[in-house]
């Protein structure tokens, strides 16, 4: 396996695949770089560098009790893009993973940056405030740390039926995505899976997405149900400059059937252009 170790001591797993300009991605909760393996393959095959790593607490990565916060998450993401000397980057984040990217870009600049691409992403802020009516309400990420602490099992089995859509008319099931999204959700330990929830829900990217002067694509499916579209990608594409948003009508929160398909082809389309 490839491995380096943070300046704080954790141990960060990584995939490297290929060779070419680098496209470097960044998973949701609760999963780990395995989530992207069909992406990982297609750019590689088309002549780029793929890399995608576990995040801390997540998948094969060390599970420290301190640092899972969306600032080591961003400064691990750095010190990877750094120890692999990654120029002209490409930077792909779903959900949590767009979250990190955000913050990278806030922390760290785009001076290795070249493009980014946030899909079904969590910025500019998940939490319903007074000042964000569209998001979510605390009580619905108070519920999903109650599944997690309670039997973490059966609530990332039963979670996995909306994240895919498969609960939404004419949907096409598939058990094997399903069990995959379970079995990557069980390598998440219990104190990272716990303490990320926060993370994704309540930090504010306003300020990140500010930062943001790469070209970037913004890609939502309009019948997400784990991160409402109102209150992210369009939000998030009014607030990043050179954005270019891509609704997939009728799509889920997780890429499957039709969806992934179509948003392969704009991926491709736009690390290419």
């Amino acid at each position: 396996m490839s491995t380096f170790t943070t300046s704080d001591g954790t141990d960060i797993f990584y995939k490297d695949w290929g060779a070419g300009q680098p496209v470097v991605f960044s998973h949701g909760w609760p999963l780990n770089a395995d989530a992207w393996d069909v992406q990982l393959r297609l750019v590689a095959d088309h002549g780029f560098r793929a890399v995608a790593h576990d995040r801390r607490g997540h998948g094969r990565s060390g599970q420290p009790w301190q640092g899972n916060h969306m600032d080591q998450y961003a400064d691990d993401l750095a010190e990877l893009i750094e120890k692999l000397d990654l120029n002209d980057a490409i930077l792909v984040g779903h959900s949590t993973g767009g979250g990190e990217v955000a913050r990278y870009i806030g922390r760290h600049g785009t001076g290795r940056v070249a493009k980014a691409v946030l899909l079904g992403a969590v910025p500019p802020l998940m939490l319903k405030t007074e000042n964000n009516p569209e998001g979510t309400p605390i009580d619905a990420f108070d519920e999903i740390r109650a599944g997690v602490a309670a039997d973490r099992s059966q609530f990332y089995w039963d979670l996995s039926e909306a994240f895919y859509g498969f609960n939404l008319p004419g949907a096409t099931q598939s058990e094997g995505a399903r069990r995959a999204f379970w079995l990557w959700s069980m390598q998440v330990g219990l104190k990272g899976a716990y303490d990320c929830v926060k993370q994704f829900s309540e930090t504010d990217f306003t300020g990140d997405l500010a930062r943001i002067d790469v070209p970037t694509l913004v890609a939502h499916g309009d019948a997400d149900q784990i991160v409402p579209i109102a209150a992210a990608a369009l939000k998030t594409a009014q607030l990043v400059k050179n954005a270019t948003l891509k609704v997939y009508p009728g799509a889920p929160h997780g890429l499957t059937g039709a969806y992934e398909q179509a948003f392969n082809a704009d991926l491709l389309d736009f690390i290419r252009s």
